[in-house]
């Protein structure tokens, strides 16, 4: 890898912050690698926590990149019917080497068609919503399907970052990254995954998420009808 190994991150507005900083700090250690904030509008954007931004370029002007990550989001419900974005993410993903995303972000790369009839990671609580837009939904942590690698929910980007290093730079490259970062995550409970935490605390889990989702199913209901149409 000599030339410029460009990594663009797709944001859009009420973006989980975790969901590409994580992937940000190993894809920005590949050799040669420049990453890029870019959105619809560019300039400055706001996560769902109302951390800030600035400096992001509107997606028109990126014309292409070795590796697009799309992150996922409160946000995700608006972004899956931006039409503009959709298409940025069409047209950046159908050119790249890699394709990936972490938590909902795979239910945006679907409505975009870069995953018809492929396997994809998703956050526990929405992967089954993949089935609507023709993608087989999967409980893994990391899934390959091709070029297109996907992360499940928030913290699984890093993850999913180190594997793609792996595969782009070599295992051992991978390794030293994850040592440089001290990556070695001790979480103080074990119910990470819903199959792991006592069935209360799923339970309010999604007592927290009920508040969007009518209008997360309504979202992904209105892609997979656009989907059609491609």
């Amino acid at each position: 890898m000599d030339a410029e190994f460009r990594v663009v991150f797709a944001l859009y507005p009420g973006v989980t912050q975790l969901d590409f900083t994580g992937p940000f700090e190993v894809f920005a250690r590949l050799p040669h690698a420049r990453c890029t904030l870019a959105s619809v509008a560019g300039g400055t954007i706001q996560g769902d926590g109302g951390i800030t931004f600035a400096g992001v370029v509107p997606l028109a002007e990126v014309t292409e990149c070795a590796l697009l990550c799309v992150p996922g989001g409160f946000g995700t419900v608006t972004a899956l019917g931006d039409p503009h974005y959709i298409a940025s993410l069409r047209r950046l993903g159908s050119l790249a080497q890699y394709v990936t995303s972490v938590c909902t972000g795979s239910l945006l790369l679907a409505a975009a068609g870069l995953l018809r009839g492929k396997r994809a990671a998703c956050h526990w609580a929405w992967r089954d919503l993949l089935t609507a837009l023709a993608v087989e939904p999967s409980a893994d942590r990391i899934v390959r399907d091709g070029n297109v690698i996907t992360g499940g929910g928030v913290t699984a980007g890093i993850d999913m970052a180190l594997a793609v290093m792996a595969q782009i730079a070599g295992v051992d490259y991978a390794q030293t990254v994850q040592l440089a970062l001290e990556y070695a995550p001790e979480p103080p409970f074990d119910c990470g995954r819903p199959e792991r935490a006592r069935p209360e605390i799923v339970a309010a889990a999604q007592k927290r998420l009920d508040g969007i989702r009518v209008a997360r199913d309504a979202a992904v209901k209105r892609a997979a009808d656009l989907l059609l149409q491609i």
